[in-house]
């Protein structure tokens, strides 16, 4: 059953308005942003949720399924891509919880296809894999993986790769590798890793929409086909769903609408601790490294709004503005398909988004909106008014 203390007070167009009290954010500038947004070439169908005191106050699709198609809704089910991550940190954090792993524990300890240079699997914890710090190049054999080849098999030569720093002290960022927790949930569980994550996170949560798999994104009564433009001028072109990162689900294998990933956020701030309790949170949010690749990715686009950017247990932590409110968050992208996730657990609220194509402009999103929370002045993160 949804965890959420508000009523459903108006539903149309694909609108969900679930506050019943007026919070920091402006509802009725912020739906003008998004609807000129998705009135831009290249924006096919968007989907955008605001938690506010806990509350998910706003959630609305903008666009279409698909060219021609039906509206997005705020039940339209997207591809989470790396927001995936967050969800398999959650699920290891769970069985943490319960005793049956520790983050301390070695990979080696599972029956896992993990190697790393020099022996390294052998002392890489669980811990270093989720916070990407095991020591090899950044994204490796991710077109390996793209042109099809079994991740369990990619998963072993990543041991004939030469090593860039030893494990547990540099972030270089995986997909492969940090799908080696898939293996984990499974041999401790002895049930599949989907059907974990359904059990201890999605059902409870009431993430109705939420599922692994081409399969099951394409079974939904309303789900978004990818696309994706060759330049800026260009229209977007219809993409087909590729398999290769649902081949690595801890990694990149969500499927979600942005109800259910508004219904997640809650959650990762403390408001379903029947589920995630404040202890799991605190491990899973406190940061284990400095990013400097993501920090110079910041600044060079958004001018050091968020800064300090740190990498914990499958989630990123910022300094926000000027004032350097802590915030939590990821960001995803695969073939057709982009999101975002950023809040303030402190103040219970923040923002998710969902989008059906290759296009940057909408991850300004979490900044006109998390502006608005903290009251700081308006500014045109979108680049609608930019000449």
């Amino acid at each position: 059953m949804p965890l959420m203390r508000a009523a459903v007070t108006a539903v149309f167009a694909g609108f969900l308005c679930l506050s019943a009290t007026a919070g920091p954010v402006d509802q009725d500038r912020l739906d003008q942003r998004l609807t000129r947004l998705a009135d831009q070439n290249g924006i096919v169908g968007l989907a955008v949720a605001v938690i506010e005191d806990g509350e998910i106050s706003f959630a609305r699709g903008y666009g279409v399924t698909q060219l021609g198609g039906d509206p997005v809704t705020a039940d339209t089910v997207f591809r989470w891509a790396s927001l995936s991550k967050g969800v398999a940190s959650s699920m290891v954090a769970k069985l943490a919880a319960e005793e049956q792993v520790s983050m301390s524990d070695t990979v080696a300890k599972f029956n896992t296809s993990l190697r790393l240079p020099g022996g390294g699997h052998t002392h890489a914890t669980l811990e270093n894999v989720l916070s990407h710090m095991v020591g090899i190049v950044p994204n490796a054999y991710d077109t390996t993986l793209e042109d099809g080849r079994d991740p369990a098999t990619i998963r072993t030569s990543l041991g004939r790769l030469k090593a860039v720093c030893p494990v547990g002290e540099c972030h270089t960022y995986q997909n492969v590798a940090f799908d080696a927790v898939t293996e984990v949930v499974e041999e401790t569980s002895g049930r599949s890793y989907a059907d974990m994550v359904e059990r201890y996170i999605f059902e409870p949560l009431g993430m109705g929409q939420a599922s692994f798999g081409r399969q099951k994104l394409q079974e939904s009564l309303s789900w978004a086909r990818p696309y994706r433009r060759r330049n800026t001028t260009s229209p977007p072109q219809l993409r087909s769903v590729k398999n290769a990162y649902y081949n690595v689900p801890a990694a990149g294998g969500v499927n979600g609408s942005i109800l259910d990933l508004a219904r997640f956020a809650r959650a990762q701030m403390g408001l379903a601790p029947e589920v995630f309790d404040a202890d799991t949170l605190a491990d899973l949010h406190t940061p284990r490294v400095y990013t400097r690749r993501e920090q110079s990715g910041m600044s060079r686009r958004y001018g050091g709004h968020l800064r300090d950017a740190r990498y914990a247990l499958g989630w990123r932590v910022y300094k926000y503005g000027e004032a350097g409110h802590r915030v939590v968050g990821h960001r995803g992208a695969v073939d057709g398909y982009r999101s975002l996730i950023l809040f303030d657990p402190e103040r219970d609220s923040g923002v998710v988004a969902l989008w059906n194509s290759n296009l940057r402009t909408p991850v300004g999103i979490q900044f006109e909106v998390m502006d608005m929370i903290y009251d700081l002045p308006e500014k045109d993160w979108l680049q609608l008014d930019s000449e």
